[in-house]
């Protein structure tokens, strides 16, 4: 690498904006401006000797690209001063990022308390896979702190969550469990998912792990796939350990786009949370609309945590229609400008039916207690003009 005083660059004093442009990016000799792809599966070495260091761990450098990939390392980095956090792993999907999380982080016996409040796959992959391996899971409503202060175990290793939930907008107390995983020898794993460190940053509220779907606002065009795992260099390295084994790896060429969805993150994450709070608002007038979620509306019961805790409300608002699963479809099928697809964290407006789609395979007493009705839509608000959302919102009031 070129030794240059721009790869000097004291970063500690950075404000977020920069970091998100700046950081991460040591330049090659070729002075680009830029940051490079390096979509390469291995790399050479000088001799035998230093090849023997390298994957010794005695010396540091490229190995071979499940594992070291300086495309992937640079983005790991500028996600790891975005979030605060020692160390960045990144992964080949948000999915990726959890099973990485629970493979290092647990073993047959151990119990994880877990918010049913957590897109549908989750639920899956825990009751489904990890359940066979001798990991139990207790799913609680997670805001309320007496259910998790109730639920937890002896063998209790995890506390997970995601704040604010997918589709209902719910927030936790996440400085509350930190401290509860805390006094009970566990630790506090967080879904920054729809936040993004542009409006909260858990660890600073005490949590000791992040999880990303860098699927969604962190790349913030619907472009590629990836996840990310953020925590302190010890734990890092216990995921870093189980991907160099087990392969879940994010490609060079993956995180090269997300590091150019990084440079405009705060800027997206304003205008998505200015025209969802808009959204939500006009909804709420609407009388064919029974209820709206958004924990950016005054009467959102966890509003006013929210506020202390994120700098912002987010992109997505669900709401339910009046009517039942028929009138929900009917809704969706007359927009003609949003998209109908289960992702979000687009600069295009998605929509979706949850209950047949992110939470299909949850059975319908988990959709019950989880509040998936029926007749719930969610909607992640793009950067489109905000008059044109809504008026292809009210086609679907129209079509009820």
């Amino acid at each position: 690498m070129k030794d240059s005083n721009k790869d000097k660059l004291d970063k500690t004093d950075l404000g977020f904006e920069t970091l998100a442009i700046r950081c991460g990016h040591p330049h090659t000799n070729e002075q680009e401006h830029s940051e490079p792809i390096f979509p390469t599966s291995s790399f050479t070495f000088a001799s035998a000797r230093e090849a023997a260091a390298r994957f010794g761990g005695d010396e540091p450098g490229n190995i071979y690209s499940r594992f070291t990939n300086p495309t992937v390392r640079n983005f790991e980095q500028r996600l790891a001063a975005l979030e605060g956090a020692e160390r960045c792993v990144a992964t080949a999907s948000g999915m990726a990022a959890i099973m990485s999380s629970f493979y290092a982080l647990l073993q047959s016996g151990d119990h994880i308390v877990c918010s049913r409040s957590v897109f549908g796959t989750t639920v899956v992959m825990l009751e489904k896979f990890f359940n066979k391996f001798g990991v139990q899971t207790t799913f609680i409503d997670f805001t309320d702190n007496d259910e998790w202060k109730k639920a937890i175990r002896p063998e209790t290793r995890l506390l997970f969550l995601e704040s604010p939930s997918n589709p209902l907008s719910q927030v936790a107390d996440l400085s509350y469990l930190a401290g509860l995983a805390h006094d009970n020898d566990a630790l506090l794993v967080v879904d920054n998912c729809f936040c993004t460190p542009a409006l909260q940053q858990p660890l600073k509220l005490g949590a000791d792990v992040i999880i990303h779907s860098a699927t969604k606002y962190l790349d913030g065009q619907g472009r590629c796939m990836g996840g990310a795992v953020l925590a302190n260099e010890e734990i890092g390295e216990e995921v870093f350990g189980f991907l160099r084994s087990a392969g879940p790896a994010m490609s060079p060429f993956n995180a090269w786009v997300f590091l150019k969805g990084l440079e405009t993150l705060s800027l997206r994450m304003q205008a998505h949370s200015n025209s969802a709070l808009t959204l939500a608002r006009w909804l709420k007038t609407q009388d064919m609309i029974e209820h709206v979620y958004y924990s950016g509306l005054e009467d959102h019961p966890q509003h006013q945590l929210a506020k202390s805790q994120q700098s912002a409300f987010g992109g997505v608002v669900s709401f339910r229609v009046k009517g039942n699963q028929a009138a929900a479809w009917r809704f969706i099928d007359a927009t003609r400008m949003v998209s109908i697809t289960a992702n979000l964290g687009d600069a295009k407006t998605t929509i979706t039916h949850p209950g047949t789609t992110t939470h299909g395979r949850l059975t319908d007493e988990e959709k019950k207690v989880s509040g998936i009705t029926e007749n719930l839509i969610r909607v992640s608000v793009g950067l489109e003009n905000i008059d044109d959302i809504k008026t292809d919102m009210g086609r679907g009031i129209a079509a009820l």
